[in-house]
């Protein structure tokens, strides 16, 4: 119950994530493959129109959006150095 309730707190800070991101991306600490793999999952998941659950199926199918969103956001903030999570306050 206790990481349910961290990622969906996790969920509605995403607005708060925009510079943790930038930050992210343009830091020289954080390795190339991380950067090419976060910038690869986002992609994926933009291009591809295969969902779990169909967007037609409106409720259901945003729901499966978002969590495929936030699953990606969280293994980016994974892959942070800690000098970032915590210049950012972005936890899990």
């Amino acid at each position: 119950m206790a990481r349910f309730l961290s990622r969906l707190k996790f969920l509605f800070n995403v607005r708060r994530s925009v510079p943790f991101l930038v930050a992210f991306f343009k830091s020289p600490a954080v390795k190339g493959w991380k950067k090419l793999l976060s910038v690869g999952l986002l992609l994926i998941y933009i291009l591809l129109p295969f969902d779990v659950i169909p967007d037609w199926l409106v409720i259901f199918g945003i729901i499966d959006d978002i969590a495929v969103f936030t699953l990606i956001l969280q293994q980016i903030v994974k892959m942070a150095p800690d000098e970032l999570k915590d210049k950012y306050d972005v936890t899990l």
